[in-house]
């Protein structure tokens, strides 16, 4: 096993640990660690929302989840002699659930979740269909993950990190801050948000204290959406075998990791769409000199994918196009295209005795496959969603014979406000 440069205790809470990370961006947070380019080690990763959600059959915990927490992130992690400039080459060896703790209260001992948010508290893909907040937990059986909450689905998990990257030097936070802060003014009561600006509350930083916490505290980026220096890319993909290449913006890069998945679907749907976990990440690091300008890689990061995904012979594909529930058309509008992919999905398996929220849960978890397929022809996109026929014990196909009809158990637990 590589040495472990982050370590985690699962009996304490994120902010008691050893070294402490940190749930914001800002490159004034102290690196908690440093490795050389060339070097092999272990971090581990504490679940996104510190434990906060349960393993039982109520989503009280989801409806009233501290976004203000998130995420949970290991590092900073200097990396010896990396600048400004240069690109830092990232390789996930391994990654995985907590290791050796097959059962426990937290995330990644033997279990996971996945949440559909109320639109009051973050909301979804599909909020206006689903403003409540809903929950279902995962049991891990090896690589295979099944639900009480939603029988007759199982398949493999393709475990990767949810969120991972450098930190922003200060003048591309204030670009961050002001383009994003401009978004929300356009709209400044929307719910839930357009964006989520600087929140000093329950702000994480590492090692800093007194005036210099306050100062960052203020100006630092909240960590839910993907940016310039990677982030929280949510890409199911992106996992074991990966490598990966993010811009360098301060000096030793201060990469950090977090917010692991043991599987998900194309897009997160739900928002808290993949199966969340705590638990561990092997990485390697190098860096190549000069690498931004040299492959014109100066935002936003390129990866290699890994090649453990799960394999699946037969799809069951859905498409949409850019046109509103209520007919409204709309010019090659592919976030609403996906919309309505999912929604022709989740309808067609309510068919089978799923409720649409089992159903929606499904697309968020399992790894099912999203694609622009059309982006030319107007006034319409068209975008697909693939769902592989092998998760499901029962055949979900169209024939003469009409749809199987399943028990769908207890269901899904739903909290309101």
């Amino acid at each position: 096993m590589p040495d472990v440069v982050f370590p985690l205790d699962s009996t304490k809470r994120f902010t008691e640990q050893e070294l402490v990370g940190h749930n914001r961006w800002h490159p004034d947070i102290p690196a908690a660690v440093t490795v050389r380019p060339g070097d092999v080690f272990r971090v581990h990763c504490r679940e996104w929302f510190d434990g906060a959600i349960h393993d039982d059959d109520s989503a009280d915990d989801v409806r009233d989840a501290p976004l203000s927490r998130v995420h949970c992130l290991s590092g900073p992690i200097a990396v010896e002699g990396a600048e400004p400039g240069d690109l830092l080459m990232v390789d996930i060896l391994d990654v995985g659930p907590i290791p050796q703790e097959d059962s426990g209260p937290l995330a990644g001992q033997g279990w996971g979740y996945t949440g559909i948010f109320a639109t009051r508290n973050g909301g979804g893909f599909l909020t206006e269909q689903f403003p409540d907040a809903y929950k279902v937990v995962w049991d891990f059986r090896g690589q295979t993950a099944t639900s009480r909450h939603v029988p007759g689905v199982s398949f493999t998990g393709l475990v990767h990190p949810g969120l991972m990257g450098t930190a922003p030097s200060a003048d591309l936070l204030a670009t961050w801050n002001r383009r994003e802060a401009a978004l929300i003014a356009t709209d400044p009561d929307r719910v839930p948000p357009l964006a989520l600006p600087p929140l000093p509350q329950d702000a994480v930083l590492g090692s800093l204290s007194g005036a210099e916490f306050d100062r960052v505290a203020g100006e630092a980026a909240r960590t839910a959406p993907p940016r310039e220096n990677g982030g929280n890319q949510d890409i199911k993909n992106f996992s074991k075998g990966s490598r990966v290449f993010y811009p360098v913006f301060v000096p030793g890069a201060k990469l950090s990791v977090g917010d692991l998945h043991f599987s998900q679907g194309d897009g997160e749907i739900t928002f808290c769409g993949a199966i969340e976990m705590g638990g561990f990440i092997d990485l390697h690091v190098d860096v190549i000199k000069g690498g931004m300008q040299t492959y014109g890689v100066a935002e936003n990061a390129i990866f290699i994918p890994g090649n453990v995904e799960p394999r699946y012979e037969r799809y069951l594909a859905f498409s949409g196009t850019s046109v509103t529930l209520d007919g409204e058309q709309r010019y090659l509008d592919s976030q609403l295209s996906y919309q309505r992919a999912c929604l022709h999905a989740i309808d067609y398996l309510t068919r089978f005795g799923y409720t649409p929220e089992q159903a929606y849960m499904i697309l968020g978890a399992a790894p099912i496959e999203g694609r622009l397929s059309g982006v030319v022809d107007i006034p319409n996109s068209c975008a697909t969603v693939y769902l592989p026929t092998g998760i499901f014990d029962f055949p979900v196909e169209p024939s003469a014979s009409g749809p199987v009809r399943i028990d769908p158990g207890q269901g899904v637990p739903r909290s309101a406000f």
